[in-house]
């Protein structure tokens, strides 16, 4: 039974890899709302492009696969990000989780985004053609609760249910086509939706070797002014291992693992994510991630540290027009 579940999953895996380079022709762009979902802001993951859909992220696993939430030994684990987005957007995001042993393991997530002030402004009849109402505000975030439960030694699967609360402000719209000599109306533009996550994990038995699915913002069409669109749904395949499992005498100092994801997105072109995660002595850790078809990024980097309990995680990111991004995450484990 064992064998042919990986020889499954590896079949899957290469079949997927031969679909990254065909589909790249079917480029797909803007289908979607809330996309701050999608933003990467935890720095372990942002080192490593985002590839860590089969690697133990402790409470952060919630914002990729949240079956690898049975991958935390200790008994609860705090982590707070930090992200200065392009165009002075700010992202952050917070997460625990409590190990309840034999009954599996229970989390929180949390995204906020701040945007900024906007200035609001119409089309008027006067010498300007237009009319200055003052400034705005947007809002966006979500809150998300999961669970994990491993159905075998090797074996766990993993949900979370988010509420997804997204403000873009109240808008003035013309009730006719001639916006210059139309009447106005306000209107709320506000959304509550739910969305979804699912994942499974699988560890091979064959050292470290380690398969994981995950199904991200699944949720019903979000109705805007005239379009509907449905959230960023992300299908993940994932493979991962440790190098130096073959070298025992390395091993207890050292860890060398590699992650491969390969991801199919709503909105973007399908992508293969490399992530490459070098740790001496459990304490500091050295990152480099790549991402074959972004139109921003290709590479990325990051460093991390841990001791007694605490570790914090740095990510740098260079950006092809806007500024290079850095990304700090701090954990917390009990």
């Amino acid at each position: 039974m064992k064998i042919r579940m990986i020889l499954f999953m590896g079949l899957s895996f290469l079949m997927c890899i031969g679909n990254v380079g065909v589909a790249q022709d079917n480029i797909k762009l803007a289908q979607t709302g809330c996309d701050f979902l999608s933003v990467i802001s935890d720095a372990k993951a942002a080192g490593m492009a985002g590839a860590v859909n089969t690697l133990p992220m402790g409470s952060s696993s919630m914002f990729f696969n949240p079956a690898c939430l049975t991958e935390m030994n200790n008994t609860a684990e705090l982590t707070a990000s930090y992200n200065p987005w392009i165009a002075d957007i700010k992202h952050t995001q917070f997460s625990a989780a409590v190990n309840l042993g034999l009954w599996g393991v229970v989390g929180v997530s949390v995204q906020n985004v701040n945007y900024g002030d906007f200035y609001r402004t119409i089309v008027y009849n006067n010498e300007d053609n237009f009319l200055f109402l003052g400034t705005f505000s947007l809002q966006s975030y979500s809150a998300g609760l999961g669970y994990a439960y491993k159905l075998t030694n090797q074996f766990s699967v993993g949900g979370q249910i988010k509420y997804v609360h997204q403000d873009l402000g109240d808008g003035i719209v013309p009730t006719t086509i001639d916006v210059r000599d139309s009447t106005t109306v306000t209107k709320s533009f506000k959304m509550n939706p739910l969305a979804f996550d699912f994942g499974t994990l699988f560890k091979t038995g064959l050292k470290s070797l380690a398969f994981g699915i995950s199904i991200r913002h699944f949720s019903d069409q979000l109705t805007y002014q005239q379009e509907s669109f449905q959230m960023p749904l992300l299908f993940t395949l994932g493979v991962s291992m440790d190098i130096m499992d073959f070298w025992t005498e390395a091993r207890e100092n050292h860890s060398l693992i590699t992650s491969i994801d390969l991801t199919h997105d709503r909105s973007y072109p399908e992508q293969l994510l490399v992530g490459i995660n070098y740790t001496f002595l459990n304490t500091i850790s050295l990152r480099i991630g790549y991402n074959s078809h972004a139109d921003l990024e290709k590479f990325s980097y990051g460093i991390g540290l841990s001791q007694f309990g605490l570790a914090i995680d740095y990510a740098y990111t260079p950006m092809k027009y806007f500024d290079n991004l850095q990304r700090i995450t701090a954990r917390l484990k009990i």
